[in-house]
């Protein structure tokens, strides 16, 4: 199976990038969702494990998706005739314009309006993980 790859921090997992995914899912193509283990701070609070958690969770029941923890990376990069594509997934003004870094404010503020940007699944799970940092 050929997957398509994703890779980010994901600070927080948002419908944003659910709608990016699924382009590739409602084609009953794989996806791999690579996440950046980066050290936490205060803008990118979340480690590595809990990021793979929270997609774990959206993503439970699709048997297409895989969700890895690679080393941090400086840069992707390719020579001729690798053998896959490099695209842009172009997305609406609406999906652009979700944020992660103000679902953590919202998530960290407890304030609710965050909840619709975010999979209901992982509303608990993101909730505790956040406040608690």
């Amino acid at each position: 199976m050929r997957y398509n790859l994703f890779i980010g921090r994901y600070q927080s997992p948002h419908k944003g990038h659910m709608h990016i995914f699924d382009t590739f899912l409602k084609e009953d193509k794989p996806v791999l969702i690579a996440i950046r283990d980066i050290e936490p701070d205060a803008a990118n609070p979340l480690s590595a494990t809990e990021v793979k958690l929270l997609w774990e969770k959206v993503y439970a029941a699709n048997p297409l998706v895989k969700v890895i923890i690679i080393p941090d990376i400086e840069s992707v990069n390719y020579g001729r005739g690798v053998g896959y594509a490099i695209n842009e997934i172009n997305v609406p003004d609406t999906v652009a314009a979700i944020s992660a870094t103000e679902i953590r404010r919202q998530v960290i503020a407890g304030e609710t309006d965050w909840k619709k940007f975010v999979d209901t699944n992982i509303h608990e799970m993101l909730t505790g993980y956040l406040q608690s940092k």
